[in-house]
C-alpha cells in the first residue's frame, strides 16, 4: 500500500453513475437510498451497520455537507470487490479525509457480531450467547435483547483500533486496510481504469 507523508493510496470500485457524477461534479457523495436501493431484502443488516459507523466516522472525519453514507476503498487492489464493475479506481486520498480499520474488523460488524480483543474473546462472547438460545443478529435486528446489544455495540468501537497506526503507515496487526470516506473527488483519482483480473 504505497503513499506520501500525507494521502493514503487506496483502490474503490463504483458505478459509472458515480463515475459520470465525477466528471461532470468533480466530487461524489453516498446516500441512504443508494445503499436501500442496491441491496433489497438485505438493506436491513447493512442499514444497522452503515448507520452506527457514520455516527462514529463523523468524531475522525468531519461529514461533509451532501454526504450521508461512506464510500469503502482497500489498501490492496485485491480487496475490492468488482463484481459487475469490472474496473477500479485507484486513488490518493488526503490522511485526514480517511478512516482507516481492519476490514476484517468491518467484516464482523457488517455480520452484526461482536468484536473481540482477540478470537479466543469472540469464542467464548459466542458460547455466552449460544447459551441463551441467541445469535448475534436475533439481538442487533430486533428491540429485545438490549443489555445483549449493547455489549456488541460497545465491542464494535474496537473497529478503530488500528486508525492511528495504519495513518502512520503501521500495519501490524492488521489482516487488509479498508476505509470509509464521505466522498471521492476527482483530484484524488490517479488511474481511472484497473484492468479486471484473468
Amino acid at each position: 500500500m504505497g503513499q506520501s507523508c500525507d494521502t493514503i493510496r487506496l483502490y474503490t470500485a463504483q458505478s459509472d453513475v458515480v463515475l459520470r457524477v465525477l466528471e461532470r461534479d468533480g466530487v461524489c457523495f453516498s446516500r441512504e437510498e443508494y445503499v436501500r436501493g442496491k441491496y433489497g431484502e438485505s438493506a436491513p443488516v447493512f442499514l444497522t451497520a452503515y448507520s452506527w459507523f457514520v455516527s462514529r466516522m463523523e468524531n475522525i472525519v468531519p461529514r461533509p455537507r451532501g454526504a450521508e453514507f461512506p464510500y469503502w476503498a482497500f489498501g490492496a487492489l485485491y480487496s475490492v470487490d468488482r463484481t459487475g464493475t469490472g474496473e477500479a479506481l485507484t486513488l490518493d486520498v488526503p490522511l485526514d479525509q480517511a478512516v482507516l480499520f481492519d476490514l476484517y474488523d468491518w467484516n464482523k460488524v457488517m455480520q452484526l457480531r461482536y468484536i473481540g480483543e482477540n478470537e479466543r474473546e469472540e469464542r467464548s462472547f459466542q458460547k455466552e450467547l449460544a447459551r441463551c438460545g441467541l445469535r448475534e443478529t436475533d439481538v442487533m435486528l430486533t428491540k429485545f435483547h438490549p443489555q445483549w446489544k449493547k455489549r456488541i455495540l460497545e465491542s464494535w468501537e474496537r473497529l478503530f483500533r488500528h486508525h492511528d497506526r495504519i495513518r502512520e503507515g503501521d500495519m501490524s496487526g492488521v489482516g487488509g486496510v479498508q476505509a470509509g470516506l464521505w466522498q471521492i473527488r476527482s483530484e484524488w483519482i490517479r488511474r481511472q481504469r484497473v484492468p479486471p483480473p484473468q
